[in-house]
């Protein structure tokens, strides 16, 4: 039997917790992690899953507006260092999987490379 590419619905929720999948499924790991929507499925992955908890403040005797307010109290931060962290995230997730961190700023290093580029170009310098 063929090993997989793709993680399975267990493997998948392991991924999301913090396992570590087979080498066969590197390359499913590298697209997830760098790959295009990378930066919206860690977000979605961290942020929607807290929500349910989070309207548990709801049931807290009071009004709407201060349980709403206790809500966003812990939401706005979470949203604030998930977004600072993705970078470190990806970094980690890579090394994890045994893949080079170097390629979670790969797209960083070409867009200024090709700032680079053009600069020389405008001043002559290429």
């Amino acid at each position: 039997m063929p090993e997989r590419s793709t993680p399975t619905l267990a493997q998948r929720l392991g991924y999301i917790c913090g396992r570590t999948l087979p080498p066969a499924m590197s390359d499913w790991v590298r697209e997830d992690v760098i790959g295009p929507g990378a930066t919206r499925r860690y977000l979605l992955r961290i942020l929607i899953p807290i929500i349910p908890v989070l309207c548990l403040f709801l049931l807290i005797p009071g009004p709407l507006w201060m349980r709403l307010a206790m809500m966003a109290l812990l939401y706005l931060p979470l949203i604030y260092f998930t977004v600072a962290l993705t970078y470190v995230f990806r970094r980690n997730k890579l090394i994890k999987h045994g893949i080079d961190p170097a390629l979670a700023d790969a797209d960083r290093r070409d867009r200024e490379a090709a700032e680079r580029q053009s600069y020389e170009e405008r001043h002559g310098r290429a």
